[in-house]
């Protein structure tokens, strides 16, 4: 595994593009450090006899059957949007 150092928790922040002071950076490092020591401790864990387990829940699908039904027309779904181009709904830009 590799090591966390602050190029690590540099390069995590870059990722998720968070700006981080330098004390952040340490208090990083060593949170990030005591996190990974514990999955170090589940991995000596014994499951030699354990069988796999892909869900924690006995759930099974509860929605209903996907079915088609009547549709809007297009002057149907377009008669309430506030800004529309031709047969499409225009909205505001989200992402600059």
């Amino acid at each position: 595994m590799a090591e966390i150092n602050e190029e690590t928790i540099k390069h995590l922040a870059w990722l998720a593009r968070l700006k981080l002071s330098e004390d952040e950076i340490k208090e990083y490092v060593g949170q990030l450090s005591k996190i990974l020591d514990y999955f170090k401790i589940l991995d000596e864990a014994p499951t030699e006899n354990v069988e796999p387990l892909f869900h924690v829940l006995d759930l099974v699908n509860v929605m209903r059957d996907d079915e088609p039904g009547e549709t809007l027309s297009v002057d149907e779904a377009l008669s309430n949007a506030p800004l529309k181009e031709g047969n499409y709904i225009e909205a505001p830009r989200m992402v600059t």
